[in-house]
């Protein structure tokens, strides 16, 4: 992030001095980010897998002193929650969880940006314009 060191720190943390990313810096990110996002569409899948379990679960023990699979789906949920607190605590913006969309606001010709990043992809390829979103996003070439 502009302003502050592009280092990691020992605690896998980006410096939190300024809200705007570089291109290098979003890229070092992603060195973090994407085990982390990789789990996050894990645990996803394993949620969508398991909903109608799930919600079975929840009205049965609703009331009745809880049940384990419930239990373990509490604990996948709280890792869930790190994990997507771990993103977050980087800078990047999680736009859509389901497709493991991620903005990193930027700055370009004076004006605030985002580069765009979605799981599944290398490094940081596209940006695009706070307004326009997923459907503007444009080659990073133009950044």
């Amino acid at each position: 992030m502009d302003g502050g060191s592009s280092q990691i720190r020992r605690n896998g943390i980006l410096p939190a001095m300024s809200k705007y990313f570089t291109l290098q810096q979003a890229n070092e990110a992603l060195i973090l980010i994407r085990p982390w996002m990789d789990e996050i569409q894990t645990i996803r899948q394993q949620i969508l897998v398991h909903q109608p379990e799930i919600w079975s679960v929840m009205e049965k023990s609703a009331g009745n002193g809880g049940n384990p699979t419930l239990s373990r789906m509490v604990k996948t949920f709280d890792r869930l929650d790190e994990l997507i607190h771990s993103v977050q605590d980087t800078g990047a913006v999680i736009k859509d969880i389901n497709t493991g969309l991620l903005d990193f606001p930027a700055m370009k010709e004076g004006r605030e940006v985002y580069l765009c990043w979605q799981h599944g992809e290398g490094e940081i390829g596209l940006w695009h314009e706070i307004d326009t979103g997923f459907a503007g996003r444009r080659s990073i070439d133009e950044f």
